[in-house]
């Protein structure tokens, strides 16, 4: 006889981390991350590479969130995973071995949408952060997706505005490469910004009408810039590197503070949540502390673990889903571009 409580396992593998989480009753009981350190040589992910380190990856991951959770798999009441967006092969280890799994357990088996999963870890269970009421906004930021989105319910979102090219965290990475920095280079672009002026050089912003982003002219401008920087100063990114990458966050940060103050103008709505990697970035975290005592916003921030791509925000939507008893059949597929 299964317990009362709902343990759900989530499964996220959609990019190059290979994860497991067990929530019971929404509370994180383990949360278990692989890392794969072979991209870094790569400069990006490499998405055959990924495939097979996920392989590999999988079945050691879900024992050990299974262990760490004090639970056995006769415990559990769904199983969640990530069916998109992200790399396909990456996404077919995971939707694979969640849809046997749950077949062989003879339990519910729930899709999860990646990015609804980012928004949606503002409701795991957690004494140190405060659920955002609806409505209200979310921006997700992230390596891969860069987006404003209205919340009006747990599974009623509209994207109002989103990048047309570039997604922010690539455009830290990207102009971490030109300055000869390692991959992911976001984290130290805001390691080096907290030493460094941040109007030591003026960056222009892109003009994009509306609530939509553009990031692909930045880092070109960075290129430039650098380019001609370093022919008249070969020396240039050594003695100017902490400056030139606090130049750099503030430009971001800033294109993305211009564009939540127009999103919450217009609609009205003044509770912004924030989600995906680049919530990480201590200067977003700066600057919408700021805005709170600025403009009267109220703003939510996950707790850290919770920010880079993870299970237990697969999860999180897995336990309201189950709530809702809205199941997934066998017959679903992976979808790489699955939308919000």
């Amino acid at each position: 006889m299964r317990s009362k409580n709902t343990y759900i396992l989530g499964i996220e593998s959609s990019c190059d981390d290979t994860a497991a989480a067990i929530l019971c009753n929404g509370n994180v009981l383990s949360n278990v991350v692989a890392n794969q350190a072979i991209h870094q040589k790569y400069g990006g992910v490499v998405p055959e590479l990924a495939s097979r380190a996920h392989q590999q990856n999988i079945v050691p991951v879900v024992d050990q969130a299974i262990e760490q959770a004090g639970i056995s798999l006769a415990d559990l009441s769904a199983v969640a995973f990530t069916q998109g967006p992200g790399l396909m092969g990456s996404l077919l280890v995971g939707t694979s071995f969640a849809k046997s799994l749950a077949y062989g357990l003879d339990i519910p088996l729930i899709d999860v949408n990646h990015m609804q999963a980012h928004i949606l870890a503002h409701f795991i269970e957690n004494e140190d952060t405060e659920k955002p009421e609806f409505p209200f906004l979310a921006m997700t930021i992230s390596g891969g997706h860069t987006q404003i989105v209205r919340v009006d319910a747990h599974f009623k979102m509209t994207v109002i505005g989103e990048t047309i090219d570039d997604a922010v965290g690539e455009a830290f990475d990207k102009s971490g490469k030109i300055l000869g920095l390692g991959y992911p280079a976001g984290p130290e672009i805001d390691k080096r910004a907290k030493l460094g002026n941040p109007k030591a050089f003026k960056f222009t912003k892109p003009k994009v009408a509306g609530l939509n982003f553009s990031f692909s002219g930045l880092k070109t401008a960075i290129l430039y810039f650098i380019q001609k920087q370093l022919k008249e100063n070969p020396q240039f990114i050594e003695e100017n590197l902490d400056d030139v990458c606090a130049s750099i966050q503030y430009t971001i940060v800033g294109i993305l503070m211009d564009k939540l103050k127009l999103a919450v103008k217009e609609t009205g709505i003044n509770r912004i949540a924030i989600g995906g990697g680049v919530s990480a970035n201590s200067g977003i975290r700066d600057a919408l502390k700021e805005a709170e005592s600025r403009y009267g916003w109220k703003t939510f921030v996950p707790a850290f673990e919770f920010t880079t791509d993870n299970a237990a925000m697969i999860a999180i939507v897995g336990h309201l889903k189950y709530l809702e008893k809205n199941y997934a059949d066998q017959s679903i597929m992976a979808t790489a571009r699955l939308k919000l």
